[in-house]
């Protein structure tokens, strides 16, 4: 969800800049930073933002350069008068000399750096009048954002599916070993027994066998993650705005793949289950990209 969009609006007697700025976040978050946008219009730009953009930390910058000569400077000639009464009030009480005969342009650039005397004429930027260039230019960084979003999904979509064709290739792997692991369990407890000098029945040796072995079957494992990996192709390919399920489907993904490896017992199937687990993770890293 991360992306930039930019727009510019003349609105003739300058130029008004909009930039759209967003990163990751479960909803939309909306931040709409200048005081530019009239109150009134700001309820109308958020619901807008918030159609097109769906999830994310979003701010909104609008940036005004007025054209040279456009914001006009005045002199407050009135305050300008009022100061220089109260200097030569000051003056004659202190003793100083006269102000009027010493040093003018000092004492006028003294009063012209005086607190208000210098006015700029100031105006409200956007306006109705001008509102709909100013309305388009935001539409326009929008599009532009939402096109930084979708070229950015590309590669997304690209980079997460490809993992989990991977955990799905690292799950036939995982059931290549099931014979191999059978028959090192099986070698194992009767190295144990022949280390112990036991001696044990067939017929129940058998029956111990398939009890642990119960304790130790993926098979329902391995179907649910296959399932899920399913779920995710399916709801990536298929819904518009599939990020939150996405989400829901890696925590069960994730399960699957922790009880595979708690059950593993075998130094192949570890070693796969730890491949899908940096592979998941990096699928649950990139999805909170995924609108």
């Amino acid at each position: 969800m991360t992306g930039y969009g930019r727009a510019e609006a003349l609105l003739g007697d300058g130029r008004l800049t909009v930039e759209f700025r967003s990163v990751n976040g479960k909803n939309a978050e909306i931040s709409v930073k200048t005081s530019l946008l009239p109150k009134d219009r700001e309820m109308e730009v958020r619901k807008r933002i918030a159609e097109r953009l769906q999830r994310g930390t979003i701010d909104m910058f609008l940036t005004w350069e007025p054209n040279a000569g456009a914001s006009a400077r005045t002199v407050n000639a009135g305050l300008a008068k009022a100061y220089f009464r109260q200097l030569e009030d000051l003056g004659r009480e202190i003793g100083a000399a006269d102000l009027r005969a010493n040093e003018p342009n000092y004492l006028m650039a003294t009063l012209l750096r005086m607190p208000d005397v210098i006015d700029t004429v100031k105006r409200d930027v956007v306006t109705e009048d001008n509102w709909p260039l100013v309305s388009r230019a935001i539409d326009e960084a929008l599009d532009a954002l939402v096109d930084y979003r979708r070229r950015e999904g590309e590669a997304l979509y690209r980079d997460v599916t490809s993992r989990v064709s991977a955990i799905m290739a690292l799950e036939d792997e995982v059931e290549g070993y099931e014979a191999e692991r059978i028959s090192a369990v099986r070698a194992k407890l009767q190295k144990a027994l022949d280390e112990l000098g036991a001696k044990c029945d067939a017929e129940r040796f058998e029956q111990e066998m398939i009890f642990y072995l119960e304790k130790l079957d993926i098979n329902e494992e391995k179907v649910r993650l296959r399932q899920h990996c399913r779920y995710f192709m399916d709801t990536i390919d298929g819904e518009a705005y599939p990020g939150k399920k996405l989400g829901f489907i890696i925590q069960e993904m994730g399960r699957e793949i922790n009880t595979t490896g708690s059950k593993a017992n075998h130094a192949g199937i570890q070693r796969a289950v730890v491949r899908m687990k940096d592979e998941l993770e990096k699928i649950r890293e990139q999805s909170l990209n995924i609108l």
